[in-house]
């Protein structure tokens, strides 16, 4: 089988770093497929997928369409001067789109794929403009779509074109069927991590160099918060649960990661963060480290905090620290809730609760037996529910059950 896969960022997000994943692991069990991944740009995503053996493609969006977003709109509440700055922006990607899809469909006419995999909201509805009549065509879910306006009344319409649709969680396939009038076939495949890579064992970070602070007194207790900087993971909670607990504990703080995506309004600065932790005065507690290896940065951490103040789609962060054995504390909303077992492998501190993340990141700070043992049972924890054999065989068939032969059924 061919497919052509469609990424609407060319960085490494969470949806970024799951297609590496599932590419990875389904070109395993079917070494006779090919990918090929046409990409909006030349960033670290494209470098990583070569690695694995995929093609790439590079075509460039357009900045009207790379800037289209509706977090602003939706953190507005939907206000008439938010909605008439989205339908400005919309209509200046309207004139930009005719072209775009051109050099698109020359790409993926070049490539000949059985599927088309889509990547994104944006990359769902090109897809299907785009998908031929001996194509099949596949969503791939990692987001909610509820909230979002435009993108539910567009995948509404262009669902009859759609062959399958994979939701990366049972959170997020049940906003998908309370968002569509009908819907495709929808199959939850849970992401994978790769357990070799995500491991308590390996290579670890100098975190303090990283970020400019001065060595850490060696009884110091690393607590990070690994995400973007999407303005909903969390980062002013984590600080403010920093500068709680470390009233009490001897903690540092390290925020690891940075800004991915082009669409307005979505995402903090550096300067925005850097602000945000002068004004806490936590200047010498929490260091930026900017975006680095995320397994070894892991290792390098006694605790990893996710502290998303809306409902996670998935979590890839929560389960890659599973695999390296380190204390989790996570809010349990959305796709979250079902990576952990409360208290058991996980601490779970409610969204936006910040007297109960200090509590929490004060309470594995204080014990580091409680911290090993904890880190122990998300290890095996995260062998059992993310393994890369399991996601690629999910993934085969669903792709098998959409491809050809419904494709050519439908065109005949």
């Amino acid at each position: 089988m061919r497919v052509s896969c469609l990424s609407v960022s060319d960085q490494m997000g969470g949806s970024e770093v799951a297609l590496v994943g599932m590419i990875s692991a389904v070109r395993r069990l079917r070494p006779d497929w090919t990918f090929q991944v046409v990409l909006p740009g030349d960033g670290p995503l494209g470098r990583r997928l070569q690695d694995i053996g995929a093609v790439t493609s590079v075509v460039g969006m357009p900045a009207p369409l790379a800037r289209l977003g509706e977090w602003g709109a939706v953190s507005d509440g939907w206000s008439a001067g938010a909605q008439l700055a989205l339908g400005l922006r919309l209509c200046e990607t309207a004139a930009a789109l005719p072209g775009y899809e051109s050099r698109l469909r020359h790409a993926i006419s070049v490539f000949q794929p059985d599927l088309i995999h889509t990547n994104g909201f944006k990359a769902h509805v090109l897809g299907a403009r785009l998908k031929g009549r001996r194509q099949a065509l596949v969503w791939h879910l990692h987001e909610y779509v509820s909230r979002r306006r435009v993108s539910r009344w567009l995948l509404r319409r262009y669902m009859t074109r759609c062959d399958g649709v994979i939701a990366n969680s049972e959170s997020v396939a049940a906003n998908a069927r309370s968002s569509f009038l009908s819907m495709s076939p929808l199959h939850v495949v849970t992401n994978s991590i790769d357990l070799d890579v995500f491991h308590p064992n390996g290579a670890r970070l100098d975190l303090d160099a990283l970020s400019g602070l001065p060595p850490a007194p060696s009884d110091v207790v690393r607590v990070g918060l690994i995400a973007t900087f999407g303005r909903w993971k969390g980062h002013d909670l984590f600080l403010d649960a920093i500068q709680r607990a470390a009233s009490s504990r001897p903690i540092r703080g390290y925020v690891i990661g940075g800004p991915v995506y082009d669409t307005l309004n979505s995402q903090y600065t550096r300067s925005d963060l850097q602000a945000m932790i002068a004004a806490r005065q936590l200047d010498n507690h929490v260091g930026l480290t900017g975006f680095v290896e995320a397994a070894p940065a892991m290792r390098s951490l006694d605790i990893v905090v996710h502290a998303s103040t809306e409902p996670e789609p998935f979590g890839l962060v929560i389960a890659e620290a599973m695999a390296c054995s380190r204390a989790v504390i996570t809010t349990g909303d959305g796709g979250a809730a079902e990576l952990v077992e409360r208290g058991h492998d996980a601490l779970i501190a409610p969204a936006g609760d910040r007297a109960t993340l200090a509590e929490a990141i004060a309470t594995l700070a204080g014990s580091p037996a409680l911290r090993a043992s904890m880190g122990e049972r998300a290890r095996l924890a995260a062998v059992s529910r993310f393994a890369p054999e399991k996601m690629a065989a999910d993934v085969v068939r669903v792709f098998e059950s959409t491809g050809l032969e419904p494709a050519f059924a439908r065109s005949a």
